[in-house]
């Protein structure tokens, strides 16, 4: 009996290192988002009436296991048929998109970017961010080497263009800038010209600003956090919130559930601020262990791309590292009061359906790739180039002018013997 169960033990592969850094750290993230979401959000609900304070807390719990059965079921899934999928995923997102600019649409925080009824909302667009990093490692990793010309990368431009501005319009421009940011990395990782994405950077930018320019409230809200003390009571009001429950923690925080700012002073504190809630309860002690689980996170996918076994796979490790730290850097950059409000959460920990949801769901391909799995995409072979007219004169004139060489070396060889 032993020796069976000892046989069966050398016989189940071991994980790499990576796969366990990478599930680690996730698990760690999703515990700290529910003592957080429970501690940001208990108060607000119990004083409201809704309940025991508890609400939000099942709903996480709930919607996380959800997401984590998708996360290990894709983990152990057959990447070529997810791959598979991609363009049914795209045609989806694309219909959900443009019916969020219908009456089905739910707004909130001065967005229409969710569809659905009461209680059970679904976000499009942060499907949509997986579905573009699956489009472009299946239009990239069957490239025979890095694109040599801009026009390459048409099908892609015209795939994520309009997603794009379906996104911006809501408008949801946080969101619109980590799509942007995860697919400018992945064309990094198949070998673009960096010079290429910086005019288009640059053209975007332009853009978004004339956009946000263009109206008083985008206006107020873009250059609001320049400054926020000076519109506290305005625009600025949500910042400014947020920087007094970081500066109130100090070092170690107020202790686990002490905060005063969740308490009807810092809105969305369970969603797009639960990193100063954080800070004000543990303090930069708490702030420092959230940033080292997304460290692990971004060291351990890098490495992850680095020894994927084929071309697709690296691209897609590469796309949903950049994803996942360019969203949370994003959120932090947000609440520390070093960019625009922009309403995108924290991974893992804010509350948010749909967003824990696609971050689980890239986790587990990421998780996938860390254990072996492979995409089955492979470089096509560079067309052969037909010989042109005058090569073909200048082949034939060098076979004459070598056989004429040829006898009249044998030629001498014979008078020489004679």
């Amino acid at each position: 009996m032993r020796r069976v169960a000892a046989t069966a033990k050398r016989r189940t592969p071991a994980h790499p290192l990576e796969y366990n850094l990478l599930m680690t750290a996730t698990l760690c993230l999703l515990a700290a988002g529910a003592v957080m979401v429970f501690s940001a959000s208990s108060a607000t609900t119990l004083l409201e009436g809704h309940g025991d304070g508890t609400s939000y807390l099942v709903k996480y719990l709930v919607f996380g296991t959800l997401g984590f059965v998708g996360l290990t079921v894709l983990s152990r899934a057959s990447l070529p048929r997810i791959l598979a999928f991609t363009p049914g995923l795209l045609i989806f997102c694309f219909v959900c998109l443009l019916a969020v600019r219908t009456p089905l649409g739910v707004s909130g925080g001065g967005a229409q970017s969710w569809l659905g009824v009461g209680p059970l909302t679904f976000q499009p667009s942060e499907l949509t961010k997986l579905a573009l990093i699956l489009y472009a490692v299946r239009m990239l990793a069957v490239k025979p080497g890095p694109p040599q010309h801009p026009r390459e990368l048409m099908p892609l431009a015209v795939v994520a263009g309009p997603l794009l501005l379906l996104i911006a319009s809501q408008p949801d421009l946080g969101t619109a800038i980590v799509v942007s940011f995860t697919v400018a990395a992945v064309l990094v990782a198949a070998g673009v010209p960096v010079r290429w994405l910086l005019v288009v950077v640059a053209v975007a930018g332009f853009l978004a600003l004339l956009y946000a320019l263009s109206a008083d409230y985008r206006r107020a809200r873009l250059t609001s956090f320049l400054d926020p003390w000076d519109t506290a009571g305005t625009t600025g009001f949500q910042s400014v919130q947020g920087q007094i429950a970081l500066g109130s923690g100090g070092f170690f925080g107020l202790g686990l559930g002490q905060s005063v700012q969740k308490i009807y002073y810092l809105p969305e504190a369970h969603t797009d601020f639960i990193l100063a809630i954080i800070g004000e309860e543990l303090g930069i002690a708490g702030i420092a262990g959230i940033l080292f689980l997304f460290g692990v996170i971004g060291y351990a996918g890098l490495r992850v791309a680095k020894m994927a076994r084929d071309p697709g796979a690296k691209l897609l490790a590469a796309g949903i590292t950049a994803m996942v730290l360019g969203q949370a850097c994003l959120n932090i950059f947000t609440v520390l009061g070093l960019a625009p409000i922009t309403g995108v959460t924290l991974p893992f920990v804010s509350y948010g359906i749909t967003s824990l949801w696609t971050v689980l769901a890239s986790m587990g391909l990421l998780l996938n790739i860390a254990s072996g799995g492979t995409t089955g995409l492979r470089a096509r072979q560079a067309p052969r180039r037909r010989p042109r007219m005058d090569d073909r004169d200048e082949g034939r004139d060098r076979r004459r002018r070598d056989s004429g060489a040829r006898g009249a070396g044998a030629g001498g060889r014979r008078r020489a013997a004679g």
